[in-house]
């Protein structure tokens, strides 16, 4: 399932939250490989420090100890610019809330990283039209998202996390906010990003039938990452 690629690992990482009254250790050795074209599902009860994981494999935080590696190099993170290049060119992010912005078109929210990274205004609209042709959005390129369906905004937070064509799509909940059907038809797009275009995903999911559509599974709990099966 894999290519033998190991895009990011991670080494003995511990995370604590130090409070007045004392601190609280949510991760207590976390070690895990992912591979190049891996389908990853993490799952387990609210609370346990899923989101913090996703977002420490991320770098949009960092452990207390232990390593992490992107493709064998590992992560420096007095090293913000060199943080910040690996998440523009590699990492793509989906959460739970699209965080779309709403003064904006569909458009204009999927093109939003490409701008942001000073491409050529031609460069953007093409990808923005290759990705609203692929998630079958086109018809709605022009709408605000308060007109578009719960399913249809995540659809825009995930062409906006591929804008910039990632090696990594982190996804925190993606369906949490959706009805059946559109958790099913998102879920879909994930399974055809991963096998057409080579994106190696990690999802955070309380939904155990998404979970299983994953070639791995993995149970946080009590600090640790324990593997369930590979589907």
């Amino acid at each position: 399932m894999n290519e033998n690629k190991v895009i990011v690992e991670l080494k003995d990482v511990k995370k604590k939250y130090f409070y007045p009254q004392g601190e609280l250790e949510v991760l207590k050795g976390i070690n895990l490989k992912v591979y190049k074209k891996d389908k990853i599902a993490i799952v387990g009860p609210s609370g346990v420090g899923k989101t913090t994981l996703l977002n420490i494999i991320g770098t949009l935080d960092y452990p207390t100890s232990g390593e992490i590696y992107y493709f064998g190099k590992k992560l420096n993170y007095s090293d913000e610019e060199t943080l910040l290049k690996l998440r523009k060119k590699n990492i793509g992010f989906i959460f739970q809330l699209h965080y779309l912005i709403p003064e904006f078109t569909v458009l204009e929210n999927i093109i939003l990283p490409g701008l942001i990274s000073q491409w050529k205004k031609e460069e953007c609209f093409k990808r923005a039209y290759e990705l609203l042709e692929k998630l079958n959005l086109s018809e709605k390129k022009y709408y605000k998202p308060f007109r578009l369906s719960g399913g249809e905004r995540q659809k825009v937070a995930i062409a906006r996390a591929l804008f910039l064509n990632p090696t990594l799509l982190l996804a925190d909940e993606p369906t949490g906010n959706l009805d059946q059907e559109s958790a099913k038809e998102v879920m879909d797009i994930f399974l055809r990003i991963n096998e057409e275009l080579n994106i190696t995903i990690i999802m955070v999911t309380h939904n155990w039938e998404l979970a299983k559509k994953m070639d791995k599974i993995f149970l946080l709990k009590g600090g640790f990452l324990v593997k369930l099966e590979d589907t």
